[in-house]
């Protein structure tokens, strides 16, 4: 990849864009690769870096297909369902518990 151009936060001149600029603008990179970088310095820790990429050559994004739609209801719903019960709770199980609270409350309950 060689060496970068480094901007300065703010800086980066016309026609180069971050992934989240782009997407904005409804494009991505499209295999391009990092024509510069961004650093926002931080006290006390490393600086912040966002990748630039140029915004004549980022393709449009590819719009989402009633398969990957599809795909998408099914990784999320089984988000919900409870490893213990296997019901689904409604809402997102967070990976820290892997259980719907009620069955989390009883394991604390019975390991008491």
């Amino acid at each position: 990849m060689g060496t970068l151009p480094v901007y300065r936060w703010r800086l980066a001149p016309d026609g180069l864009a971050t992934r989240r600029q782009l997407r904005a603008l409804g494009l991505r990179p499209g295999g391009q690769e990092v024509v510069a970088e961004l650093r926002r310095p931080r006290r006390g820790r490393g600086p912040l870096v966002a990748y630039l990429y140029r915004i004549d050559r980022a393709q449009p994004v590819r719009p989402m297909t009633r398969a990957k739609w599809a795909a998408l209801d099914r990784a999320n719903a089984a988000r919900r369902i409870c490893a213990a019960c296997r019901r689904d709770a409604g809402y997102v199980i967070p990976p820290s518990l892997g259980t719907c609270a009620p069955c989390t409350y009883l394991q604390e309950q019975q390991a008491a």
